[in-house]
């Protein structure tokens, strides 16, 4: 079958937009409507006059599009598509915490699910995360949810104290510091770039920090060659399309049976899962409306700000 002839007619047919994200397969990305990362996604969910919206992603995205767009029918390809970082912040222990440090303004990082954001006052992604917070007075008591490397760095380069929640992700926990070193000796050009997700010690050695979307922007931009790209392998897809002139090297994990680091979860999206999405229009991303209405406030308020 040809996935790209079937999937462009169903889309028009149903007056449905693609939303992928910069970690999916490259062919997933390609047939796209549009490809971004987290915020460029909630940002296209929210002004959408499709009918429907297909997020290629993870599971939080889906929910995230459907708080912005209650109205619209929102899929995935994979329901079993979830987020480690997601899923170690659970919503009644995250509660407890939360309630155990009153006084505090809460922060969520868009990694979580729909519960997560509903205790939250402002969500970030890694593109916002500091201008946000920086937006608040020095003074302010923070807690700052789910992942604790991003939260260090942000602590790191505001001289702010958050108080932190103790989650992570798998993919950029993984990371091995020694084999970036290797190959940095292998190519003294390249610079090491990498997500503020990752641990501080890779952080440390890296040239250039940012959000996937800000990692795409250096790469095009930068005068360098070649790049040690530390985050998802998938978004070499794109750092090639835009500088077919240059090289991405992937970060390796500790796994020494791999050369690139990805996201497991990511990878269950497929083309023909895609096109079975659209025919059928199944999985919907459902949010109970208490939630949901809990949920939208804090995410309106980073898109406002953003």
């Amino acid at each position: 079958m040809n996935y790209i002839k079937e999937i462009n007619k169903l889309r028009t047919k149903k007056n449905a937009v693609i939303l992928a994200h910069y970690y999916q397969t490259g062919d997933i990305q390609d047939v796209a409507d549009c490809v971004g990362d987290s915020l460029a996604l909630a940002q296209w969910a929210s002004k959408t006059e499709a009918d429907i919206i297909v997020l290629c992603g993870v599971h939080f995205m889906g929910e995230t599009a459907k708080i912005l767009s209650p109205d619209k029918k929102v899929l995935v390809p994979d329901m079993a598509a979830g987020c480690s970082l997601a899923d170690s912040c659970p919503a009644d222990r995250f509660a407890e915490f939360i309630a155990a440090h009153p006084g505090h303004t809460v922060v969520s990082y868009v990694n979580t699910t729909a519960a997560v954001k509903a205790l939250t006052d402002i969500v970030v992604t890694s593109t916002n995360a500091r201008k946000i917070i920086d937006s608040f007075p020095a003074d302010e008591k923070i807690i700052f949810g789910p992942d604790r490397n991003l939260g260090n760095y942000l602590n790191s380069i505001t001289g702010r104290e958050m108080l932190l929640w103790d989650g992570a992700c798998h993919v950029h926990e993984q990371f091995s510091l020694e084999k970036i070193i290797a190959l940095k000796q292998q190519h003294p050009d390249a610079e090491v770039i990498a997500h503020p997700e990752c641990k501080q010690p890779l952080l440390n050695i890296a040239d250039f920090i940012g959000s996937t979307a800000a990692l795409l922007k250096h790469t095009i931009q930068s005068p360098k060659k070649q790049f040690i790209v530390a985050t998802e392998s998938g978004v070499l897809h794109e750092m090639q399309k835009q500088s077919p002139d240059k090289t991405f090297i992937p970060a390796p994990p500790n796994d020494s049976t791999c050369a690139c680091n990805e996201c497991s979860f990511m990878r269950l999206n497929t083309m023909e899962k895609l096109y079975l999405c659209l025919r059928d229009e199944q999985p919907e991303i459902i949010v109970d409306e208490a939630v949901r209405r809990r949920a939208v406030a804090p995410i309106l308020r980073m898109l406002e700000l953003s």
